[in-house]
């Protein structure tokens, strides 16, 4: 297919007709991040902003956001889906709409959202539609969440620039949508800091052999 800028988010949204109902209280979330010992929910500090991603199964990813210097506190969750709090097996189904996601909390003076988009196009595979390796479906979509005019144009230059570089090391087209935040639904507790909880546990991100800069 040929390049069209980012894929449509219509193109693996499930019909909220058909979406799953969930739930109207939020799903329980850890009160302080394991590692950085730093609230999930909030208060976050003044000037510090939020960035979100989707790469594939959000345990690895989440990780590699926790270690940047700048960085306050990351979670995993679920969005850009219809089913309100869904649990992880709900999502695993298909049929929330929703997709994994790591949400970032940084400080814009120490790290810049450039360096967070060096680490989501470095760590996964973006040209993989709805899969990354053997974790295939929907909620594994590649997608860049935008909280501001600002980060959207930073993504959408970090986007045309590393398809350059992929298509120049034999890669095919990026897949990677990138579409306005919308609600964020923590994940359940036992998936927060998932490695951190299981040091050997589950892991199929790393660093690709393209680079950004």
């Amino acid at each position: 297919m040929p390049f069209s800028g980012v894929w449509q988010s219509k193109q693996v949204a499930v019909d909220p007709s058909d979406a799953m109902g969930g739930r109207p209280d939020s799903m329980p979330a850890s009160p302080t991040h394991l590692v950085l010992g730093t609230p999930l929910a909030g208060p976050y500090p003044d000037g510090h902003l939020i960035a979100m991603f989707g790469l594939g199964c959000y345990w690895g990813p989440e990780k590699f956001f926790w270690q940047l210097q700048g960085v306050f506190t990351t979670a995993v969750g679920f969005t850009g889906g219809h089913t309100p709090s869904p649990t992880y097996r709900e999502v695993c189904t298909g049929l929330t709409g929703h997709n994994e996601a790591v949400r970032v909390v940084y400080d814009p003076s120490e790290v810049t959202y450039d360096d967070l988009l060096k680490v989501f196009w470095e760590i996964h595979d973006p040209t993989q539609y709805m899969r990354q390796g053997n974790d295939i479906g929907t909620q594994y979509r590649s997608e860049i969440y935008v909280y501001s005019d600002e980060q959207r144009t930073t993504a959408e230059a970090s986007l045309q620039r590393y398809r350059r570089l992929l298509l120049g090391a034999g890669y095919s087209e990026i897949t990677t949508t990138i579409v306005d935040a919308g609600a964020f639904h923590f994940a359940e507790e036992s998936h927060q800091q998932y490695l951190h909880r299981n040091p050997m546990g589950y892991c199929n991100h790393g660093l690709c052999q393209v680079a950004y800069t």
